[in-house]
């Protein structure tokens, strides 16, 4: 393939690169004044990225010798990483503007840019050299925008053990880069799987597990979960909400593409690895959130419990495990939007943020219209029909018990009810607890637009959505088969 069709296969990459440094220099000569006009325009980037990817050359498949690939598993991935990252943008500015000193600034949108072409470069890899350069372009960006309120003493401190811990992980990662391509004598996946399937060899399973644990930390599983709750409480929220969301969907896509493409014929092996690191997150998760009394905290656990039920679907190693992987993410990405809207309209009176889950207390009765969105999203959450979330797990446990693994089905089906509580906990304290004085009221038409929105998609109404996802998620799944 010449360098015109591969340049054209990494259109969306290309926009959102040739974009952030557009932006970045509009924010240098503008200063603070350009912050609201560089921050739809980076939204309006991620559309046109988005619009990129509808073009045949999406789905040319290998190009640039196999560093890339371009088909329809990345562009599902890379719709759902811009859809969090426009939303992550979108929300940032009534954060910032508390009059404390940490206004928003223009680096903000051009740095959720960076991370987007990061993550775009992380699900397209098929080379484990592409694989790392996307991790690290989205990972540096994150960093900064962990420690983004510099006079907070939180969010610094968030940005310190994110970049120390992440840095832990890149090192563990490199070292299984090392050792696969030590064993191997290749960095493409397509030569590694040859490799794998040639016959068993320690070099090549130790690289395997070094693998593993390196992008364990980006999903943040357990037992590479530590930074997760920290991190989560103290970056600001909007930073909060996309971590949440984006790196995720990015890091788990990643780790399906390596599990499948580059490492599908020790399947035997790695399957190991993913069940316990599936098992411990959804217990881990699960317990650990019980006595959580900031909703922040909680909702990071929440996240550690979610990341073992999608690897339950990869578990089953099969293209219905990874349509249902895709369809938890999606549903996911909603859900965990949606939690994170509404902790932005906790303000107390004078309009500084509430993290408590104590301050919640009787919200239907002060706030009816957010307790009862907060309400679907932990139910969903949860698990509970007819709600979207009861239809996530579903998929993922049916492609476990298609492939074999009932034993994990079970124990999974049988720990999320321990994940039941503490949601169910929210949902108590809004609806039968003493009304806490009231959030303050705010006029932020967009963030109840999304809201809205995301309530409404999974919930019934988003039945009509589920076979269309079914189909595509499928369709994305066969690429990687």
């Amino acid at each position: 393939m010449d360098w015109i069709a591969s340049l054209q296969a990494t259109l969306p990459e290309l926009v959102l690169s040739v974009g952030a440094l557009a932006l970045m220099l509009v924010a240098a000569w503008g200063g603070q004044g350009s912050t609201r006009a560089v921050s739809w325009t980076a939204v309006a980037v991620l559309l046109g990225a988005g619009i990129a990817l509808a073009g045949p050359a999406s789905y040319a498949g290998v190009v640039f010798d196999g560093l890339y690939r371009a088909d329809a598993f990345a562009a599902f991935a890379k719709v759902l990483i811009y859809v969090a990252a426009a939303v992550s943008i979108v929300i940032a500015p009534r954060f910032f503007a508390r009059g404390d000193g940490d206004s928003l600034h223009p680096e903000y949108p051009v740095l959720i840019l960076l991370s987007a072409a990061g993550m775009g470069m992380m699900v397209s890899a098929g080379d484990l050299l592409t694989l790392y350069v996307g991790l690290e372009l989205q990972s540096l960006a994150a960093y900064v925008l962990a420690s983004f309120m510099r006079r907070d003493q939180r969010s610094a401190e968030a940005g310190l053990k994110y970049f120390v811990l992440g840095a832990l992980a890149s090192g563990i990662l490199l070292y299984g880069i090392s050792l696969v391509y030590g064993f191997s004598g290749t960095t493409l996946f397509t030569d590694i799987a040859t490799a794998y399937g040639a016959g068993k060899s320690l070099g090549l399973t130790f690289g395997l597990v070094f693998v593993f644990a390196g992008l364990a930390f980006k999903m943040s599983a357990v037992p590479f979960h530590m930074w997760t709750p920290d991190v989560y409480e103290g970056a600001p929220t909007p930073v909060t909400a996309f971590f949440a969301s984006a790196p995720k969907v990015a890091a788990v896509a990643l780790a399906v593409r390596v599990a499948i493409e580059a490492m599908g014929p020790a399947v035997a092996e790695w399957r190991q690895i993913v069940i316990f690191a599936s098992l411990a997150s959804i217990i881990f998760g699960a317990v650990a959130a019980i006595g959580q009394k900031n909703v922040k905290r909680l909702l990071a656990y929440s996240s550690i419990n979610n990341v073992g039920f999608l690897l339950v679907g990869l578990a089953a190693g099969t293209q219905e495990g990874v349509s249902s992987v895709l369809i938890y993410l999606t549903i996911y990405v909603a859900m965990t939007l949606g939690g994170f809207l509404i902790v932005l309209q906790m303000r107390d009176a004078e309009g500084n943020p509430v993290e408590t889950i104590d301050s919640l207390s009787g919200m239907s009765e002060t706030r009816p219209g957010l307790a009862a969105a907060m309400a679907v999203f932990m139910f969903s959450l949860a698990g509970i029909p007819p709600l979207l979330g009861f239809f996530a797990k579903l998929a993922v446990f049916q492609a476990a018990v298609d492939a074999g693994l009932f034993p994990l089905a079970v124990v999974g089906f049988v720990a999320s009810v321990i994940g039941a509580y503490y949601y169910l906990r929210i949902v108590k304290v809004m609806y039968f607890d003493s009304p806490a004085p009231a959030f303050q009221r705010s006029n932020a038409l967009v963030e109840y637009g999304l809201i809205t929105v995301l309530a409404l998609f999974i919930s019934p109404v988003g039945w009509f959505a589920l076979k269309p996802l079914g189909v595509a998620t499928m369709a994305a799944a066969k690429a990687l088969f």
